[in-house]
């Protein structure tokens, strides 16, 4: 099976092609160019490296979040351009499902975790914020959130349980506030392009769930896109002259 994923969650992205759970190729962006401008060629540059055609791929998988709305909305209408214009099925993983599986490759000292340490994966998400979730076993034990690091330690503390092992590019980017709160924590760097893992979830979903009309992925948010705030700020800002025209009615 060859499945073609992408990731536009990062401000650095990636694109991968697997067959039968191989990598067959992998490709980082260029963080200092945006999605819209970059992913065409870096997928044509893809294919032809490897003589193939988007019509010879199987599977098509796209991180369906969280992550900007941007980024997010490019990389899922893409592939679902693609999966409709051929045919084929497209399934949406989750980005922090993929740092979580990306990481075993890279996890420091492996022989120091128990079977049953906890995980947690710290994207970045701007506002002074990360996008969260904590996993045990494989197994996803506090869902997707967005929310400080500050707050985010202080409440595990207050709950007496936390993760040994973090990863993700917000993981790296706290690496010492998660250390001074956390005795003998361990921070796996770098983060690896997520395409390959994403190929690879959305290849065992394939076969575990069967497969998924294109149209039913749906972007993954968590919290309000800075667009809805702005929105919001301006409604607020343009009633306020009104109220107090009417205050100050006789």
């Amino acid at each position: 099976m060859l499945v073609l994923a992408l990731d536009t969650t990062t401000r650095q992205g990636s694109v991968a092609l697997t067959r039968d759970g191989g990598v067959v190729a992998v490709y980082a962006g260029d963080a200092a160019i945006t999605h819209g401008e970059r992913l065409p060629g870096d997928l044509m540059r893809l294919f032809d490296a490897h003589d193939l055609r988007v019509s010879d791929v199987d599977l098509f998988a796209v991180a369906s979040g969280p992550g900007s709305l941007t980024g997010l909305r490019i990389g899922i209408a893409t592939m679902q351009g693609f999966a409709l214009a051929h045919g084929k099925p497209l399934v949406g993983i989750s980005a922090l499902d993929a740092v979580h599986d990306s990481r075993h490759s890279l996890s420091p000292q492996p022989s120091a975790l128990s079977p049953d340490s906890e995980v947690g994966i710290w994207m970045d998400a701007g506002r002074g914020q990360v996008f969260s979730a904590r996993y045990k076993n494989g197994d996803v034990v506090e869902p997707a959130l967005a929310d400080t690091p500050a707050d985010l330690l202080a409440r595990w503390a207050e709950e007496g349980t936390h993760p040994v092992l973090f990863a993700g590019d917000g993981a790296i980017a706290y690496r010492d506030l998660i250390r001074a709160a956390v005795s003998g924590a361990q921070i796996v760097e770098p983060l690896p392009p997520l395409a390959p893992s994403i190929a690879r979830l959305a290849e065992r979903h394939l076969h575990q769930y069967g497969p998924s009309a294109p149209d039913a992925i749906r972007p993954v948010y968590v919290r309000r896109s800075d667009v809805e705030l702005a929105r919001d700020r301006a409604a607020v800002a343009a009633a306020a002259p009104a109220v107090l025209r009417r205050d100050e009615r006789p």
